[in-house]
């Protein structure tokens, strides 16, 4: 599987989620009675507490990343370790299994 035919439903969820609250404040920015610079003020608001938000999420998800990796790191170590005592096992019961042959 290639990585850019995979997407995490999270993300999905996430980026979905994002999307409705970012067009539920522009709907009720847009229907609320105000003069044009209150409307600007809240809109210049709603902006930056998402980015705020959004900056605060990315951060989240990068230490999310950041810890999936390490734990991905120390599980192919445990694999290798644990192929290369099992190749080991084999090697010594096959000269085991020689030298009783032999006799």
């Amino acid at each position: 599987m290639n990585q850019e035919s995979t997407s995490s439903p999270l993300g999905t969820l996430l980026l979905t989620f994002l999307a409705g609250a970012a067009a539920g404040a522009v709907v009720v920015a847009l229907t609320t009675r105000k003069t044009g610079s209150e409307l600007r003020g809240d809109i210049k608001d709603l902006a930056c507490r998402a980015n705020l938000k959004a900056g605060a999420m990315a951060a989240e998800a990068s230490e999310a990343w950041d810890g999936m990796k390490d734990r991905t790191l120390l599980a192919a170590g445990d694999v290798k370790r644990g192929m290369n005592d099992a190749a080991n096992d084999v090697k010594r019961g096959m000269a085991e299994a020689a030298k009783d042959l032999r006799g």
